[in-house]
């Protein structure tokens, strides 16, 4: 486990290292950055992730699985919000399916903690989900990312996926979801990409998904504006910091 500064989570686990890049979403992912970093570092965990393209480090599609993280959250006693698999996709093409089970039984056993999956590959979550989260596990947290109206499509995968809690992350948000249906939808994340190269968030796409989430009563969470400096740009949106959560359904 390692504790997170990311804004909706405490923790990151990450049974599973390296991905591939899918969608305009991908071009400027931190995990690539990080994952680079991790192997300069000697990490053998992250060897061979990562080759150099141009002036950057992209991803080289390898998958790693990590069988001794497996049983790291029983482990960790105090109950936290984890982030799984930050630094990969949990339903990538790769990852077996059998591991993918593993993983969902350290789930399974550890209620204390409430895990938040995160995936661009909504079909295969589905389709796991129907067999592993026949009976949703009221600490799985399954989730999607839209970066633009070309992946709206996702959530519609995600509104059918067997899960407790559906959430949605809009990061980086590249364009207007103005068309995105939140039905079935508990929890929506919204950030502006970040770091080196960052394109840039309008502020009425950010506009359109609070209107979106107070008309379908989803929860509404500002994580970022981003940029080249995020901790200039903050996370003020309308003057404040909107950190809502799906809590009601954590009753």
């Amino acid at each position: 486990m390692a504790e997170s500064s990311i804004e909706w989570t405490d923790a990151t686990w990450n049974p599973v290292a390296g991905c591939a890049v899918i969608t305009p979403g991908c071009t400027n992912c931190y995990a690539m950055r990080m994952a680079a970093r991790l192997e300069a570092m000697g990490t053998e965990k992250y060897k061979g992730l990562t080759r150099k393209s141009g002036n950057r480090r992209v991803w080289t599609g390898r998958i790693r699985l990590d069988e001794q993280a497996l049983e790291a959250p029983d482990t960790w006693q105090k109950p936290r919000h984890i982030f799984v698999n930050s630094m990969s996709d949990l339903f990538h093409e790769d990852v077996p399916v059998e591991f993918i089970s593993r993983v969902w039984e350290t789930m399974r056993r550890t209620p204390r903690h409430t895990y938040q999956i995160l995936t661009k590959r909504p079909k295969r979550m589905r389709e796991l989900a129907s067999v592993l989260n026949r009976k949703p596990l009221s600490n799985v947290w399954l989730g999607t990312s839209v970066e633009h109206g070309d992946t709206l499509w996702r959530l519609d995968e995600l509104r059918r996926t067997q899960a407790r809690v559906r959430f949605v992350s809009f990061e980086p948000l590249l364009g207007s979801v103005a068309e995105a249906d939140l039905s079935k939808i508990h929890w929506a994340i919204v950030g502006g990409e970040s770091g080196p190269k960052a394109r840039p968030m309008s502020s009425e796409w950010v506009e359109e998904i609070r209107d979106l989430c107070v008309e379908a009563n989803v929860a509404f969470f500002f994580k970022q504006w981003g940029g080249v400096n995020k901790a200039k740009t903050g996370r003020e949106f309308k003057g404040r910091t909107w950190d809502e959560m799906p809590l009601r359904l954590m009753l």
